[in-house]
């Protein structure tokens, strides 16, 4: 995995699982679109290798948030397509939720309001 500047190891580890799980409910898509769509809403600073993807995907498919489905793709080879399931959506509200509480609490310490006096 790549990694810009920007972004430690501990972050982009951290937020693999609702990155995923967000993108995956825009719609189904297969590893290497997933990739990219992560490049892509990062500006390039996110840069996911197979090594770190594929087994974030697997614990995925495993606890049965994501379901996956080989399928011939228009070049004739085999791909394997991810969509998120009903347990994933609801695993995805959670994980926003304490995205957004984590953040929330963070512009607090970070953008403190003048003290009126």
């Amino acid at each position: 995995m790549y990694i810009g500047s920007m972004f430690s190891r501990e972050l982009i580890a951290a937020s693999a699982r609702p990155l995923l799980l967000s993108i995956l409910a825009e719609g189904e898509s297969y590893g290497y679109a997933l990739a990219q769509r992560v490049r892509q809403l990062s500006q390039e600073q996110v840069q996911w290798t197979d090594g770190m993807l594929y087994p974030v995907l697997h614990r995925l498919e495993e606890e049965g948030l994501i379901a996956a489905e080989w399928r011939e793709a228009e070049n004739g080879r085999e791909r394997k397509y991810y969509r998120l399931t009903r347990d994933g959506r609801r695993a995805l509200e959670k994980e926003k939720a304490q995205w957004l509480a984590a953040h929330h609490t963070l512009t607090q310490l970070w953008n403190p309001k003048p003290v009126s006096t």
